[in-house]
């Protein structure tokens, strides 16, 4: 299996474990270095999409997940040994999930949002 920087691996742990704060800041450690890695922002916008409804900010989430479906297009089927086909059915999904009429939602109140869907990510060999 291939080498990948030390945050990469941390945030397949931290996303896995549902900390997507964490998720952003390793991502962007990695993404300030390479700018041009869309790969990186595409991911870095996917933890930041989920975190961003965790917190009540529907359009936010539906913006940011919106770019990361865009952003990973190019690396598609499988890049840096991420699966992107596992990734992009759950994409589709929470951008079916987040509600069409709703912008942000007060955080006393998330509990009424959908659940988005779960997604467990793992390095493949490539």
């Amino acid at each position: 299996m291939e080498d990948y920087p030390l945050e990469y691996y941390e945030f397949f742990v931290s996303f896995n474990e549902g900390d997507y704060y964490t998720c952003h800041d390793l991502l962007e450690e990695m993404w300030m270095t390479d700018k041009q890695n869309l790969f990186l922002k595409g991911l870095l916008q996917m933890s930041v999409a989920i975190y961003h409804y965790e917190y009540g900010n529907v359009k936010g989430a539906r913006m940011m997940m919106l770019t990361a479906y865009y952003y990973l297009q190019d690396y598609r089927p499988k890049h840096w040994g991420l699966d992107l086909e596992k990734v992009y059915p759950f994409i589709e999904e929470c951008l079916m999930t987040f509600p069409i009429d709703i912008d942000s939602i007060p955080y006393e109140r998330i509990h009424e949002l959908p659940k988005l869907p779960t997604l467990v990510l793992y390095l493949e060999d490539d």
